[in-house]
């Protein structure tokens, strides 16, 4: 049992060594809002690196299959919009428009 715990005091002194952080800190759950993005990037199906255009296509397609007129609902429909609307305010900014 010594030789379990020492091991495992070894180990995670490397990790904070060579990482930068603590092994349980990789356990901590994600913030609220990453875990938000998360989803709505899951959602819409686009990657991380989405940009605007991406975005809004993906939100056209997801509505047109999740329409109330389609089968859908209407929280379906909000949903998708939220999911658009986050995305989009994560983009970074594009600088002064002429």
């Amino acid at each position: 049992m010594m030789r379990f715990l020492i091991i495992v005091a070894v180990l995670s002194l490397a990790c904070r060594v060579v990482f930068g952080r603590w092994p349980w800190q990789y356990l901590r759950a994600r913030s609220t809002r990453a875990q938000a993005v998360f989803n709505a990037r899951k959602l819409l199906s686009v990657p991380a690196n989405a940009n605007k255009a991406e975005i809004l296509a993906a939100h056209k397609r997801l509505v047109a299959m999740v329409h109330p007129d389609r089968g859908g609902t209407n929280a379906q429909v909000h949903e998708a919009s939220a999911a658009r609307d986050l995305l989009l305010d994560e983009l970074p900014d594009e600088g002064p428009t002429q």
